[in-house]
């Protein structure tokens, strides 16, 4: 098979949907946005360029967890299958890009996350926690919470890296 595997980094922009069916070929759906940047010099600023719309389609079990994983808004790193889905309509074809992911995660780049190992019965559809988190009391939650990075460095930005090493290539370059 020579399909084209894409990753994408992006965001959550629709709830994700999850369809049931009685076949056992559950899916879930959402569309996924995406818009890179690059430092415009002339303008001494960040301009973004046109957002990249997907829709996400995840199947059977993984569908369930994802369900329970995903919300609008996430930012996520997505890895499948890229199709194309083209249909008529009265403004004439149109095209939608259609991942058939293999993989979907959070991007930990963005923020935290609290993973939980999980599985689907196949019959009933409930999903089943096999790590479930250790009690705590209030006073051990909010500690456990409260992180003090006040002593770690403050990290660049990737822009600004990107950047950085821009410059410098262009700076080296023989022209």
């Amino acid at each position: 098979m020579n399909d084209l595997t894409i990753t994408v980094q992006g965001w959550v922009a629709t709830p994700p949907q999850l369809h049931l069916s009685k076949t056992n070929s559950d899916f879930l759906t959402f569309r996924l946005a995406t818009t890179s940047r690059y430092y415009d010099r002339s303008a001494n600023t960040w301009k973004d360029r046109t957002t990249q719309w997907f829709t996400v389609r995840v199947f059977r079990a993984a569908a369930v967890l994802m369900q329970r994983s995903l919300d609008k808004g996430q930012p996520v790193v997505v890895v499948g299958y890229l199709r194309s889905n083209e249909w008529e309509s009265n403004n004439g074809t149109k095209t939608d890009l259609v991942i058939d992911a293999q993989t979907i995660g959070h991007d930990l780049t963005r923020g935290i996350a609290d993973f939980h190992r999980a599985t689907v019965d196949a019959e009933t559809q409930k999903v089943k926690d096999l790590n479930p988190p250790p009690a705590q009391d209030d006073a051990e939650a909010e500690e456990a919470e409260a992180v003090d990075v006040s002593s770690l460095p403050e990290a660049a930005d990737d822009d600004e890296v990107e950047a950085e090493q821009d410059d410098k290539e262009l700076a080296a370059a023989p022209f």
